[in-house]
């Protein structure tokens, strides 16, 4: 059931306020006043699985795939990701968006020791709001958000750039956004493929879900796409793991210091990026361009090769690989789809006013 404008906004809607509280120099004044705009409407809030179920896989594909076409155009808009550190325990980025008349802003973090306390790595939330006229529209879970479009923009870059022959995918790091890359592959009709984490559990339950098998790092390596979504901390790939015909989708390297592929194994591929800026300050490229190994002409954006614009693969021997730092239209691309599910009526959610 469609949900309708009178729906969405609250009852306090009239433009009147009962009263107003002002402290100033801590006096407190107490005050009746008529305001001359109207209340906040209703803003609906999705949780973890809300969002999740508002957003298949199939669909995530296509929107982030869209994202990439229309940012790369310029009808998106994307300002720079900003890291607020938090020494010794992890970092916070916010990320904001705007197109196709809404905009973003996502607030998470990445806290690596958290799972010792019972916490998830990352936390956070994504405000969705107006671009016309600025009104906040929706919370969501900044988790399922960003494994969602993470495991999306996986199978965007294989259709992009692996060998349309290929067959199995290898999925190195199998915890929540390992989970969501093996999803989304499959969604894109990769039947095939070995799962592996140092967690043996958490590989064979993932395999057991999408009719895969689990087996060793060396297993996951030998296959056709391998996609790496590891915390970063030590490389997954080195030189020697490379073969020809291989593509490599790197997931899971999206801050300073953190690499899954050493710098001479980049330096040797025919290399792509979700977006330059933010891969040279914390992603798979980072290594390689500070040692000189790569140069900004070597590296091709994704968006550049989904609009047509540049080549993707050179040829069928060579080596890709896609460094993906994670891009707050894909965030966007996400956000607007749940948006939409919850406006027609397809999952529902909490709502609060402000």
């Amino acid at each position: 059931m469609k949900r309708s404008s009178a729906a969405t906004t609250a009852a306090a809607s009239s433009g009147e306020a009962a009263g107003a509280t002002i402290s100033s120099f801590g006096r407190r004044l107490t005050t009746r006043r008529r305001l001359s705009w109207p209340a906040v409407p209703e803003i609906a809030v999705l949780d973890h699985d809300a969002v999740l179920a508002a957003v298949p896989a199939a669909a995530a594909i296509e929107r982030v795939r869209d994202a990439f076409v229309r940012h790369h155009h310029g009808e998106w808009a994307m300002p720079a990701k900003v890291y607020l550190d938090s020494p010794g325990h992890g970092d916070f980025r916010a990320m904001p968006a705007r197109g196709s008349g809404l905009a973003l802003l996502k607030w998470v973090t990445s806290f690596p020791g958290n799972p010792a306390r019972g916490l998830p790595t990352v936390t956070g939330v994504v405000c969705l709001s107006d671009a016309e006229t600025g009104e906040p529209l929706m919370l969501l879970d900044a988790r399922s958000v960003t494994a969602l479009r993470t495991g999306a923009v996986a199978a965007v870059a294989a259709r992009a750039l692996a060998r349309e022959e290929v067959g199995t995918v290898g999925l190195v790091g199998c915890g929540l956004h390992g989970a969501w890359v093996g999803r989304c592959m499959a969604a894109a009709g990769y039947r095939a493929g070995i799962c592996h984490d140092p967690d043996a559990e958490a590989a064979q339950r993932l395999a057991d879900e999408l009719g895969w098998q689990a087996g060793a790092r060396a297993d996951a390596l030998a296959t056709d796409i391998v996609c790496c979504v590891t915390p970063g901390f030590e490389p997954v790939v080195e030189a020697g793991d490379l073969r020809p015909g291989l593509h490599l989708n790197m997931l899971g390297a999206d801050g300073p210091g953190k690499a899954e592929a050493t710098a001479a194994a980049v330096a040797s591929c025919a290399l792509f990026c979700d977006e330059w800026e933010q891969a040279v300050h914390g992603g798979e490229l980072t290594g390689a361009v500070q040692a000189g190994l790569v140069a900004r002409d070597r590296v091709t954006d994704l968006g550049a090769v989904l609009a047509g614009d540049a080549p993707g693969r050179p040829g069928p021997d060579a080596v890709t690989l896609f460094d993906s730092t994670g891009l707050a239209i894909q965030d966007l691309a996400v956000a607007g789809a749940a948006h939409a599910a919850w406006r027609e009526g397809v999952v529902a959610g909490q709502s609060v006013w402000l």
